[in-house]
């Protein structure tokens, strides 16, 4: 799995430079909120870790790959919870399952 730009400032940040970078990289699109995750073989329902996921957060996922795009219409998010959610997909040997994935909330 794959995750976002890795933007951070520290609680105690007092220069105003690092949080200028990090202020202008929201503006442009960057964010945390943001993976890739491959569907897991053989199974029918994959764990994501996703450190900026909470509770009540909206996970979208999009294809990244043909075959994902193939089974994205039975695929879909059974579940989410503090740091990570379930992705719930039709049971094949694909290891190249991969979706782009956004978490918000």
């Amino acid at each position: 799995m794959t995750v976002g730009s890795g933007l951070s400032l520290s609680d105690d940040e007092t220069e105003q430079r690092p949080q200028n970078f990090v202020i202008r990289q929201l503006i442009e699109g960057r964010s945390n909120a943001v993976g890739i995750c491959t569907l897991a073989a053989n199974t029918t329902a994959t764990t994501v870790a996703a450190i900026n996921c909470g509770a009540n957060s909206a996970v979208f996922l999009f294809p990244k790959t043909a075959r994902a795009a193939a089974v994205g219409p039975s695929t879909y998010v059974s579940g989410v919870s503090a740091r990570r959610f379930v992705v719930t997909h039709p049971s094949n040997a694909n290891t190249d399952n991969d979706f782009y994935f956004v978490c918000l909330g």
